[in-house]
């Protein structure tokens, strides 16, 4: 995360809101952001049945509605796997194949494709393009142009890597570069 702040909120578990038990990026609404700014004023012990109380309740309802991003990369536990994703993290490559990364895994392309969606829960291409969607939020964020982001990720043109962007985030990838201009100038 650059240029961000950030603001904790820790609920009980019996209050809790969202049941999963992986990892989640949540969608912060106006409200919900504002919500979160006035929670940090909050006593540990508040008035449950005061404004504190309702400020609080009006979290945990605006959480549970709140929309998971799919920003969750699993990486595999074993050394082969983990050491060719973070590879991959480090050059992202939208045109790597399951056949490149088993033929250096020196196993078949089903054998490979078996083992990283028993390690990661995810097919590789979905991991792949996940992965490539994580890296340019960061570099959106940080400036970035979508071109030069698009290009850096082996997309054949701007439009390929847009398309593929609001397909995953639901959103272009220029709003994100325009928020992450914005959050800049405040």
């Amino acid at each position: 995360m650059l240029g961000v702040s950030t603001r904790s909120l820790y609920i009980e578990p019996r209050e809790a809101p969202r049941h999963g038990r992986q990892c989640e990026v949540l969608e912060v609404s106006p409200l919900l952001r504002q919500l979160l700014l006035a929670a940090v004023e909050v006593p540990a012990e508040y008035e449950r049945q005061g404004r504190d109380g309702l400020l609080m309740r009006l979290a945990l309802h605006e959480l549970a509605r709140a929309e998971a991003l799919p920003l969750h990369l699993p990486l595999p536990r074993e050394p082969a796997l983990a050491t060719l994703c973070l590879d991959f993290l480090r050059t992202p490559d939208i045109h790597a194949t399951p056949a490149q990364w088993a033929a250096r895994l020196h196993v078949s392309e089903r054998t490979f494709s078996r083992r990283f969606g028993r390690e990661t829960g995810m097919a590789f291409g979905q991991w792949r393009q996940r992965a490539c969607v994580l890296l340019a939020l960061s570099r959106l964020a940080s400036g970035d142009t979508v071109t030069a982001v698009a290009l850096d990720l082996g997309y054949d043109s701007p439009a390929a890597f847009s398309t593929m962007f609001r397909r995953a985030l639901g959103r272009p990838p220029s709003h994100f570069a325009d928020a992450g201009a914005q959050s800049s100038m405040r």
